[in-house]
């Protein structure tokens, strides 16, 4: 039984491996496509959509992109600062306010608390499609319409936020902060001093989680805006490929752009990531 395990044992590796190699090649090979198409011309980017070998290969896309050439210059340098204006912003008020709300809801007795925790996980239910209208007359009314706050407000804090930090604070043992309020800690000062760096991993993960949302985040902010200049990269990118900024396909300046786009995103992630690690073996040998 020894040995005819052992026969077995190498070729279930090799069957493991390829289909590990299928995945990734299934992965990978639209970002692969997606390079070689910016380096193509129009039409050799509609003729052959999936030929990863440019005939010929070309920079005027990226000229384009990056302001180089007098052809229909791509504002890529406006798109890209208020992506990382809007989504800064919202990621800092995202983590602060979600963990105070969630701090508040796993220690904090009030009236009410169970009803408010239900009401917020209620929200989760409910579309985003169906408060674009609310929260565009909302906009209207309070005269942020076509503003970076009428971008960042309305999507400050979100109820999966709230839950998740919610939850990471109700493993913090109780015995912790009642030493801090033994010493004279307020509420304010047990959460940001004693709980807060208890919870790095989910600081982390909500971290990524508001990040990503909010960069790629399209449709409120199609809404929430109408001035160009206003335009991140998602919304930019949409209206650019829509023909309103050119003409022709022009897949090879969409598709640089939009893999420039992905580059903070995949660099947030994989830095974040090494974090979250390290925070999990630590806490596990202290364990």
């Amino acid at each position: 039984m020894a040995a005819v395990r052992e026969r077995r044992s190498p070729s279930r590796r090799v069957l493991m491996y390829v289909a590990l190699a299928l995945f990734a090649l299934l992965f990978l090979g639209p970002f692969v496509i997606q390079i070689a198409t910016s380096f193509k011309t129009d039409p050799d980017a509609t003729n052959h959509p999936l030929n990863i070998v440019p005939h010929p290969a070309t920079l005027e896309s990226w000229k384009r992109i990056f302001g180089y050439s007098t052809d229909q210059p791509v504002p890529f340098g406006t798109w890209l600062r208020n992506s990382i204006i809007v989504a800064t912003s919202i990621t800092l008020l995202r983590v602060f306010l979600d963990s105070l709300a969630g701090y508040a809801l796993a220690r904090l007795r009030f009236p009410g608390r169970r009803a408010v925790f239900m009401l917020i996980l209620g929200t989760l239910a409910v579309p985003n499609v169906v408060l674009l209208i609310p929260r565009f007359l909302v906009l209207k009314e309070l005269s942020l319409y076509n503003s970076y706050a009428g971008m960042i407000l309305p999507i400050a804090m979100d109820a999966a936020g709230i839950f998740l930090m919610r939850g990471f604070f109700m493993q913090v043992p109780q015995s912790i902060e009642e030493a801090a309020r033994i010493d004279g800690a307020g509420a304010f000062r047990t959460y940001w001093d004693i709980a807060l760096p208890l919870v790095k991993p989910g600081l982390i993960t909500l971290t990524i989680l508001s990040f990503q949302g909010s960069w790629n985040e399209f449709s409120f902010f199609l809404v929430a805006t109408s001035d160009p200049k206003y335009d991140t990269l998602t919304t930019g990118l949409a209206k650019f490929s829509g023909g309103s900024l050119g003409s022709g396909n022009q897949f090879p300046v969409t598709l640089g752009a939009a893999l420039l786009s992905t580059i903070p995103v995949a660099i947030l992630f994989f830095i974040f990531q090494r974090q979250i690690v390290r925070s999990q073996m630590s806490s596990g040998v202290k364990g």
